[in-house]
């Protein structure tokens, strides 16, 4: 069986951008981004130059996420940006990511988050954990309906980012859904 997927989120779990803006979290490195790379609509316009963008990640979280049990998936508007900019630090090899494509920050009628059926689409069926700091009771209400396997919407508080706890509940999750082996003779 493949192994589930597990979506990761930048800003929020990884990137705690929500903590006190003047500390950096313990065991926390700072990473400076220059915001005028990415698309015109990310941009804000054609000649539209922003601040560096500071983001707070913690090198030890690489290897925590590789040892879960979960084939590791982008689901962040950093999109394949995040293999350049973010997985070097957690020490993460380059990781597929979801192509948001036309839904990427437009919101829905239904107040789904627009993430969420990009990545009903992409697991196609497959078990996945979802790490956030923006999904709501709509999300699960919308998984639910529209994916045919297990599925975890994981909320992360984007002042902390992930924690022990998160881990511990993403390898619960991980562990459900492995299948005893039965010996052959």
């Amino acid at each position: 069986m493949d192994r589930p997927l597990l979506f990761l989120d930048v800003d929020g779990p990884l990137n705690p951008y929500a903590a006190e803006p003047e500390k950096c979290p313990d065991g926390y490195t700072t990473l400076t981004v220059a915001q005028d790379s990415g698309t015109r609509q990310e941009r804000g316009g054609a000649g539209a130059r922003r601040r560096p963008h500071r983001v707070w990640l913690n090198p030890e979280h690489g290897q925590r996420l590789r040892g879960l049990g979960y084939e590791l998936c982008w689901a962040t508007t950093w999109m394949g940006d995040a293999n350049r900019w973010i997985a070097p630090v957690l020490g993460l090899p380059e990781l597929p990511f979801v192509d948001f494509g036309d839904a990427l920050l437009q919101e829905r009628p239904d107040g789904v988050h627009w993430k969420t059926g990009p990545l009903v689409d992409y697991a196609n069926r497959r078990p996945f954990a979802w790490v956030d700091d923006e999904q709501s009771d709509l999300d699960q209400a919308y998984v639910t309906a529209h994916h045919r396997g297990a599925a975890l919407l994981h909320h992360v508080n984007p002042r902390v980012g992930l924690r022990d706890k998160d881990f511990h509940t993403l390898a619960d999750f991980a562990r459900t859904l492995e299948t005893p082996r039965v010996a052959l003779d």
